[in-house]
């Protein structure tokens, strides 16, 4: 372990006892720090001009947000940024274009890992087809637009806009959204590979093809506003490092993804301020808190909704919006129809269940569960899952999963990080204090047209 390493994890070992009893006042307070804090405003200009418009109450469904309202209730921007996802061709162009490789060397090499060249040449000139359409659709209508790659798009670049759209799949809607926190600005994603992405964060894959419909339909006020609830960090502690490193375009090893954070540390020293911060994302779908080495176990202390701390070790901590429901954390705490069969035949043998079972049964009770882990988008709530918990005499898990308004989690962890929508990574490491929290003014404006 190099001196700087052994350094940084001797002095977050060292957490002070201030900071500690600063925790339990930290996360009673989180959900009104906001107006307090150093970081991100409060959008008040958004609050006012959606006042004004006095129709994007979510309830309301109004036609209504920000620049380029129409009298008629439609929406019809002036400049919109789209922002275009990164192809795995181009992604293994650029890695190898540093070391001389001709386009027949990278066609041999992906070949060696086994990989399609010419699947990834068909993928990517599919994508860059419907991102031309997408194009061609908003300047055949007289929109000024602005073509943005992933690591061109910058907050400027969202000032610039009326409205956002995000050509790729859920990922590239992830990090279209990341930088958005106008409530009144939207954000609209386009599946730019609808074959092989689900892109259920993007319109219905049939405007991938026929976006002027789209564009008309919100001429017209043919559709809602849907206000998808966002989370919101705050970080204290001893050592605690505010600065992110982004994965967007990143493959890092655990080894890089540690040196990464300590050369952001090195690069900022006023990193070792204690806090609170209130960090600069927001979690469209969902947080998660663990060790980067995924073999070893996370230790931790949580509370939710103000409850007592409790010591834990599992595989790490997983809070999610409505959003997020559908994602990492439904497939966390889904339950198979072969356990639930197994379930219910073991209470038929204790005579505690009197019907018989058949696999009409089996599959309802299956789906009510399963269903029953999905929520809006829209509801002011999280949902946390501590992932397969460590439960004996000294570390316990009164509540492995369920709804909350606040999580708060107090790290002892020698190497981890909390790592938003898996696009950002914090190092989050013994005596780093995250509040884990929704406020509604980080909703973030998406569309959902009228079929």
């Amino acid at each position: 372990m190099s001196s700087p390493r052994r350094f940084f994890c001797g002095y977050f070992c060292l957490a002070s006892s201030a900071a500690a009893r600063r925790s339990l006042l930290l996360c009673q307070r989180a959900a009104g720090l906001s107006s307090a804090l150093p970081g991100l405003s409060l959008l008040g200009d958004s609050r006012r001009r959606l006042l004004a418009l006095r129709g994007l109450s979510p309830a309301s469904g109004s036609a209504a947000a920000g620049q380029g309202v129409a009298a008629d209730g439609g929406f019809r921007p002036s400049r919109v940024a789209v922002v275009v996802k990164t192809t795995r061709y181009e992604f293994e162009q650029q890695r190898y274009r540093y070391a001389g490789l001709s386009e027949e060397d990278l066609k041999q090499l992906l070949a060696l890992k086994g990989s399609n060249y010419a699947g990834l040449l068909e993928r990517h000139r599919i994508h860059t087809k419907n991102v031309e359409h997408l194009v061609d659709s908003l300047r055949n209508e007289r929109i000024e637009v602005r073509l943005v790659k992933r690591r061109e798009y910058n907050e400027e670049t969202v000032r610039w806009a009326d409205a956002v759209i995000s050509a790729g799949g859920d990922g590239t809607m992830l990090l279209a959204a990341s930088k958005v926190f106008d409530k009144s600005k939207p954000v609209i994603g386009v599946n730019t590979d609808p074959e092989r992405s689900e892109g259920h964060l993007c319109l219905p894959v049939r405007y991938t093809h026929s976006f002027p419909e789209a564009l008309q339909k919100l001429y017209r006020g043919e559709f809602r506003w849907q206000w998808r609830q966002r989370i919101r960090l705050y970080l204290e502690g001893t050592g605690i490092n505010p600065i992110p490193v982004d994965l967007h375009e990143q493959q890092l090893s655990q080894e890089q993804h540690s040196r990464a954070h300590v050369n952001e540390r090195f690069q900022d020293q006023r990193s070792d301020v204690s806090g609170p911060h209130l960090l600069p994302v927001r979690a469209l779908n969902e947080v998660f808190i663990g060790e980067s080495l995924s073999s070893r176990a996370s230790y931790y202390e949580i509370s939710v909704d103000d409850g007592p701390w409790e010591k834990q070790k599992s595989s790490g901590l997983n809070v999610c919006t409505g959003t997020g429901s559908k994602a990492w954390s439904y497939n966390i705490n889904k339950i198979a129809q072969q356990a639930v069969e197994e379930i219910l035949n073991i209470a038929k043998k204790q005579g505690s269940l009197n019907m018989p079972l058949d696999s009409e049964l089996v599959q309802k009770v299956t789906n009510d569960y399963n269903e029953s882990l999905v929520y809006s988008p829209e509801e002011p709530k999280m949902f946390f899952s501590v992932r397969e918990p460590i439960v004996n005499r000294v570390f316990s898990s009164s509540r492995q999963r369920g709804f909350s308004s606040k999580v708060c989690v107090r790290s002892r962890c020698w190497d981890a990080c909390m790592v938003i929508d898996g696009g950002t990574s914090f190092e989050f490491n013994d005596g780093a204090i995250a509040s884990i929290v929704i406020d509604t003014e980080d909703a973030l404006c998406t569309v959902l047209l009228e079929e």
